[in-house]
């Protein structure tokens, strides 16, 4: 990689984190720490506003911008095959979103990166949830970002119905089905709710804040803690 090119790497990693430190930057572009001691020191040279110190970590300061993007091939590419994958998966106002977004994105491209992104020869067939599903997803997505509770009328996969109050966390898709992630008020715990087996949805005007033990955070950790407890008795 030419230099030029590492130190644009640099602060692209650099703005895209709360906080980086030597060792995470030296790992990212395969550099040595001091070569990441060297390149900050030059940027902040250069007027980089670039805060922090090392053992501690580094921020990129307020009111710092970069020109626009310059993808490379490889990197528009990326982009088209993602976006032709999710489309058909994801809810009608996001999918919008995506597509102008790329739109966006290939308005920039050089002509060779434009022809490059385009020519990729990545396909997804048009099959994914139906109408029903999507529509349900987006209002659960909407939800989980609000922070606003759900009630909905709810069938396992045992035919057993249900009605749950819940924090929706996130959503999930499964390479065939898409799931709620959600605190369940009636079970007082973590559950997973195939979107396709929920009827009768309704986002209340209830709001919920993160509290310890029933945010997405902590869903994650118990996943992790489970697989390591799974993959420890399978090694015994």
């Amino acid at each position: 990689m030419r230099r030029a090119d590492r130190l644009f790497e640099l602060v692209q990693l650099i703005r895209g984190r709360r906080l980086s430190t030597a060792e995470y930057l030296a790992q990212r572009l395969e550099v040595s720490m001091r070569t990441v001691y060297r390149d900050i020191a030059d940027l902040q040279a250069q007027s980089v506003p670039i805060e922090g110190e090392a053992g501690v970590g580094y921020r990129m300061g307020a009111g710092f911008d970069l020109p626009p993007l310059m993808f490379t091939h490889g990197e528009a590419q990326a982009m088209v095959a993602s976006l032709r994958i999710a489309k058909p998966r994801l809810d009608a106002a996001l999918a919008l979103q995506a597509q102008s977004a790329l739109s966006k994105v290939r308005a920039v491209l050089s002509a060779p990166a434009r022809a490059a992104a385009d020519s990729v020869p990545v396909y997804a067939p048009p099959v994914g949830p139906d109408e029903a599903t999507l529509a349900r997803l987006e209002r659960l997505r909407l939800a989980a970002e609000s922070r606003r509770k759900v009630h909905f009328r709810y069938v396992d996969l045992k035919d057993q119905p249900s009605e749950r109050t819940v924090r929706p966390l996130g959503c999930f898709y499964w390479g065939a089905v898409w799931t709620l992630a959600a605190w369940c008020e009636a079970r007082e715990g973590f559950r997973n709710f195939r979107v396709d087996h929920i009827d009768a949805l309704n986002v209340l005007e209830q709001h919920f804040r993160d509290e310890p033990g029933k945010t997405l955070a902590d869903l994650f950790r118990l996943a992790e803690a489970e697989m390591q407890a799974r993959d420890a008795a399978t090694d015994a």
